[in-house]
């Protein structure tokens, strides 16, 4: 497989020079893996922070800024980031109101931040934490016990951080991120598999003719695999199971994400046969967002996220936000 990169090893830091040049509006510690808002500590402010394996961007460290993340922690492609990241990062953004941890349910994850919050809270940082775990195609996987965190975390993470924002104390701040999960589901679809720079080549065998119903975003296998089915098969198939799981009695946001490697063109015509089936069963669209957003490395495919909404979760979802990866109303 051919690779816009030097050598495997340098992959992470590599982009994170990168992203340190590109973006001055943050505070890239290349060194130690650590993403922050150059204004951080925000005085009077939650703060928020999450990270993961890298080979998902824009997220998490695409989504630190104002109305978003504090920070974010990249650990090693699809591999979790350690401990002493994390508190590092929490430091750098405590104001004295609290650091909220956003964590994606995958073993590692939920591991290292657990560990991580006791070590902050030993150093005087008060910490809460918020799993996500939207995913409803499988209940266990190969990283994972219980449903994967997956495109919700976007919500989850947009929503919140419009919140703390606003200056809402952590337990508030807290409650809606918990909400914006209980209230989101979410689907994925791979065309191709994923190539991870350490192995130069895809991570499982999925033959030309067929698709993967249910994938995670590390390539874990999902319910079936079938033979390929044309864009309007697959959005019946994806939003029916999506609303299976939880139907919404109000408007829904609407994630049509795309896996890595799915160009515009086919996101959008995917997001209109998610709309034509929203519409037969009657679920009203309050947003749509389209495009690569939580993603696997260079997988063809796409996703589907439905997060039911009130008032005040509209109005948290349309404040401004400026990322490097989500951006609107500055």
């Amino acid at each position: 497989m051919k690779m816009l990169i030097n050598v495997a090893e340098s992959v992470v830091s590599d982009a994170l020079r990168g992203m340190a040049a590109s973006h001055p509006e943050l505070t890239v510690d290349v060194e130690n893996r650590v993403i922050v808002r150059r204004d951080a500590p925000v005085a009077d402010k939650v703060a928020l922070m999450s990270g993961g394996g890298s080979g998902h961007e824009p997220l998490h460290g695409g989504f630190v800024g104002p109305g978003m993340l504090d920070a974010a922690c990249p650990g090693e492609v699809f591999t979790s980031p350690v401990p002493d990241q994390m508190v590092r990062a929490a430091a750098a953004v405590d104001s004295g109101k609290g650091v909220l941890f956003i964590v994606k349910n995958y073993t590692g994850d939920v591991l290292n931040f657990d560990m991580a919050a006791e070590l902050a809270e030993d150093e005087g940082i008060q910490v809460a934490k918020v799993l996500v775990n939207d995913d409803v195609a499988v209940t266990d996987s190969l990283y994972t016990a219980g449903r994967r965190g997956t495109g919700a975390t976007l919500f989850v993470e947009k929503i919140a951080g419009a919140a703390a924002e606003e200056g809402m104390p952590l337990e508030r701040v807290e409650a809606i991120a918990r909400r914006v999960n209980e209230l989101s589901r979410s689907f994925g679809v791979a065309l191709t598999a994923c190539s991870t720079p350490a192995k130069g080549g895809p991570t499982f065998d999925l033959p030309a003719g067929e698709l993967e119903l249910g994938v995670g975003i590390h390539g874990e296998p999902g319910r079936e695999r079938r033979a390929m089915m044309t864009s309007r098969e697959i959005a019946d198939y994806a939003v029916h199971v999506v609303l299976e799981d939880l139907p919404p009695d109000n408007p829904v946001l609407v994630l049509v994400n795309g896996m890595g490697a799915t160009p515009q063109l086919e996101l959008y015509g995917f997001a209109a046969e998610v709309h034509r089936v929203l519409g037969e069963r009657r679920v009203a669209v309050a947003r749509t967002l389209v495009g690569n957003y939580v993603t696997s490395l260079d997988m063809a495919g796409a996703s589907v996220t439905l997060c039911q909404v009130d008032e005040e979760l509209l109005r948290l979802w349309d404040a401004p936000v400026r990322t490097a990866g989500l951006r609107w109303g500055c």
